[in-house]
């Protein structure tokens, strides 16, 4: 396997080709749907022509809860927190933004959408880039970060809606309450499962689907699995590494339902006997479905769900197992996620597609568009 570096991740692109919110309606995104020897041009809405009776759509049902957290000082100023990882008795691990100077047992408010203050925050030790912090009071953590948190967006797309507001010098001034609202039902796809576990990101592939573009796919035959992996800030990190071999991979929880397990140990029978092919849908699902043991026989013997946690970069020359097809947003310059879309197809033609979809006017990241890679475009080894 070449060693890749970190400037073979790169591409150049035009800010405002940065998506700031998502289609409308959802399954009205743009798809480059990539095949062997060329590309269409079509929607989301035109999945069900690419799948047929038999395949397996796999979707991240992880929940995204409101843990981003704007922060008023006494002296006025404010920062911000991403709750990482619950710590029990109401202490969180936490990343803080504008907290350099911040002390141990220093008590912040939380600041609403509206600017209303909504609890407090206790600051507590800090280990490299994490904090230990605390939210006070007796209510309910859920109702409170429902309340006070902010929906986690990627710092990319607030940077992209303010650079336009100030160049809008014209425009009204922004709505941050009726923008958050918003917020919080575009990112949270529309099969997230009240019961899964938390992210702080979403699986963004994910946000495509409409019920009626998933009540369309049912009816071709396409059976939806879902399972959880817990979405962190790694997501979006860049590679800072020279050698992307150095670059170290958060790890993220996974868990897969015991009847789920079954059901995936089922489908590798079926593919490999020439059956029904899996969609992954969005870099998530990918991770999940690579990170799962070879056989799910010792698995499905235990009777119970299947719950660890998976650094698992996938880059090009490694093989890709369980995955057939592949629906993924357009990623971050020097991110793990162009190495791992690279997996599927190459990296110079991922390079060569990007640089299209930026021509032809597609948008990207979190609330950008999509592509569709298929079975005959992968030359991943299997």
């Amino acid at each position: 396997m070449n060693t890749l570096h970190r400037d073979d991740l790169d591409y150049p692109l035009d800010p405002e080709r940065i998506a700031t919110a998502p289609a409308t309606p959802r399954d009205g995104a743009r798809l480059l749907v990539v095949g062997r020897d060329g590309v269409e041009h079509r929607f989301v809405r035109d999945l069900p022509e690419y799948l047929r009776p038999g395949d397996l759509m796999v979707v991240n049902a992880t929940v995204v809860q409101p843990r981003r957290l704007v922060l008023q000082r006494r002296s006025g100023g404010l920062l911000e927190a991403l709750l990482l990882e619950p710590l029990g008795d109401r202490r969180w691990k936490a990343l803080l933004r504008g907290g350099r100077r911040l002390a141990e047992s220093e008590t912040l408010t939380l600041v609403d959408a509206d600017g209303r203050p909504q609890g407090t925050l206790c600051v507590g030790g800090r280990e490299a880039e994490h904090w230990t912090v605390r939210l006070e009071g007796e209510e309910d953590e859920a109702n409170l970060l429902d309340r006070a948190g902010h929906t986690p967006l990627p710092p990319y797309i607030l940077k992209a809606r303010r650079d336009r507001a100030s160049r809008a010098a014209d425009d009204p001034p922004s709505d941050r309450a009726g923008e958050e609202r918003l917020d919080r039902d575009r990112y949270q796809t529309v099969y997230a499962d009240p019961a899964a576990a938390a992210s702080v990101a979403a699986p963004t592939a994910g946000l495509h689907f409409t019920p009626e573009l998933l009540s369309r796919l049912a009816a071709v035959g396409v059976e939806r699995l879902g399972i959880e992996l817990q979405v962190g800030p790694g997501t979006f990190r860049s590679v800072e590494c020279e050698r992307l071999e150095d670059h170290r991979m958060d790890f993220e929880g996974i868990r897969v339902r015991a009847r789920d397990v079954e059901r995936l140990h089922a489908q590798d029978r079926h593919r490999a006997g020439g059956g029904g092919r899996t969609l992954a849908v969005g870099s998530t699902s990918v991770r999940t479905l690579e990170s799962l043991p070879p056989s799910l026989e010792e698995a499905i013997a235990a009777g119970s769900d299947l719950e660890f946690a998976t650094d698992l970069m996938l880059v090009p020359g490694m093989p890709v197992r369980r995955c057939d097809l592949l629906l993924t947003n357009f990623h971050l310059p020097r991110s793990t996620l162009i190495a791992l879309v690279a997996a599927f197809v190459g990296l110079d033609r991922i390079k060569s597609l990007y640089a299209m979809a930026a021509r032809e006017g597609y948008r990207f990241f979190s609330y950008g568009d999509a592509m569709l890679v298929l079975p005959e475009a992968i030359i991943a080894p299997r």
